[in-house]
């Protein structure tokens, strides 16, 4: 018999200890830098952010982490607190090169989870006087009171122009820079109509699929946060969305939902260019990674990385919005005009 790739039982103990003391050096090496001074709690609490990024991030694969973690840890040197620790951890997220990630402290955090408005600006709805209905949904970030706000408000406008006879819609997402898009969906489920309309696409290919029953959406397995809206007097209207350089992030979700939906066009610009879905991690000491960890895709499957451009181009400046001026307005009620429903 061939012994020649074959260890004593002692040897091949000895050489599995070895390997294991290798990589505890490597990984030593690679987390620290000469003389970095770095007290336990700050690099215990680096090490967390830095592993948790590597572990998630959507483009986790495109980084020399060994590189990157020195770099951090040199960035991070003389640290006594994690605050000590913050500029290495967003040179960490501008490492990864998504446009989206982002790093919020304590009082940031706070605040964004925090804020809690009675009535959102710019959410509106209404019957146009040519026939369509009209909504523009705007960003919104803050508290649970603040999206259940924003949901009421919203479904009772578009409940209201309903009644007025819209016989098709514009859905308006300009200058929507994003925020959570939950409660954006729930103003516009019922107008999507029931299906599967997108999708979250993490890097390994796992694939969280946005579904919209009952007039109400829901992400994989979560239940939907908010009951069914009222149903339109038309089950399936014509739609025409609307978007521009400012339309970002949830802004973008939205977009991609009604991308590939039968009836639909869009007018306006390109939008923002960061159509992928954050997630928020909270830190040790109350700060957040929003960290970007999935592409999105519409509901034919297609993901987008970038500005999404609209089937009709038009360069409408923010404050001609709405006015006389607004020629993508025009446009994308001149096409529903055309439609069945509003012949």
């Amino acid at each position: 018999m061939d012994h020649s790739s074959r260890l004593p039982r002692w040897g091949a103990l000895a050489l599995t200890l070895l390997l294991a003391l290798a990589t505890a050096c490597s990984k030593q090496h690679e987390d620290t830098a000469p003389d970095d001074r770095i007290s336990p709690k700050a690099r215990a609490y680096l090490t967390a952010a830095l592993d948790l990024i590597q572990k998630r991030a959507l483009k986790r694969g495109e980084v020399d982490w060994p590189e990157v973690r020195r770099t951090a840890f040199t960035r991070a040197a003389g640290a006594r607190k994690p605050s000590g620790t913050y500029p290495a951890i967003e040179g960490v997220l501008g490492a990864l090169g998504d446009g989206h990630s982002r790093f919020l402290s304590p009082a940031a955090a706070e605040k964004l989870s925090e804020t809690s408005l009675q009535t959102i600006p710019g959410l509106v709805a209404k019957r146009l006087r040519s026939g369509p209905g009209y909504v523009a949904l705007p960003g919104v970030q803050g508290s649970m009171h603040t999206y259940d706000t924003y949901v009421r408000q919203g479904r009772d406008a578009v409940a209201a122009a309903d009644r007025k006879g819209a016989c098709g819609w514009v859905v308006d997402l300009r200058g929507n820079r994003g925020g959570n898009m939950d409660p954006m969906f729930a103003v516009v489920a019922a107008i999507l109509g029931d299906g599967n309309v997108g999708a979250f696409v993490e890097a390994d290919g796992k694939r969280t699929v946005w579904t919209v029953k009952g007039r109400s959406l829901k992400a994989g397995a979560n239940p939907p946060p908010w009951p069914a809206a009222r149903p339109l007097s038309r089950t399936h209207p014509a739609v025409a969305v609307l978007t521009d350089g400012r339309t970002a992030s949830a802004g973008e979700a939205v977009t991609v939902a009604f991308r590939g939906r039968p009836a639909t066009r869009s007018f306006g610009m390109r939008t923002s260019g960061v159509p992928t879905g954050n997630t928020h991690h909270r830190l040790s000491d109350g700060a957040a990674l929003v960290l970007t960890e999935a592409k999105e895709a519409d509901r034919t499957g297609r993901t987008y990385g970038g500005p999404i451009p609209p089937d009709e181009e038009f360069l409408v400046e923010p404050q001609d919005i709405g006015t006389s001026r607004d020629r993508a307005l025009d446009a994308a009620t001149r096409w529903l005009g055309k439609q069945p429903d509003c012949r």
